[in-house]
């Protein structure tokens, strides 16, 4: 069982940044992805952003391409999501997700992630 956290979370402005955390434990080393997702009020959940545990690819929704970066800590148990030129459309609360298969990056569904951590808000205001 993998065990996330998620921090950095906040109130920014739009056009403002944020950095978000997502630190794992457990067993992290059998993820083959690390992946975020958010969920506004009444939406579902959407795909954000995704990294391999030991590729150099990275994925993101076409919604933050461009704006959004994620990196992967030395310690290579966090993950750090780069959010820049945040919108008010951004606003949602952020969910760190791993996944054990391929199928995390290729499909890129909450369906394919198999453990969650609890959710950090992030507000954009106009």
């Amino acid at each position: 069982q993998v065990q996330l956290v998620e921090s950095g979370g906040g109130v920014v402005q739009a056009g403002g940044s944020l950095r978000l955390s997502c630190a794992a434990s457990g067993r992290a080393a059998s993820s083959y992805a690390m992946g975020w997702f958010r969920q506004a009020p009444g939406k579902e959940r959407e795909f954000v952003t995704a990294i391999p545990w030991s590729g150099a690819n990275t994925y993101y929704a076409d919604s933050v391409k461009g704006r959004f970066t994620i990196s992967r800590g030395n310690a290579r148990n966090t993950v750090y999501p780069q959010m820049n030129s945040l919108q008010p459309e951004d606003t949602a609360v952020y969910y760190c997700a791993a996944g054990r298969t391929l199928k995390t990056v290729v499909e890129r569904t909450p369906n394919a992630f198999d453990a969650w951590g609890q959710g950090t808000l992030v507000t954009v205001s106009s």
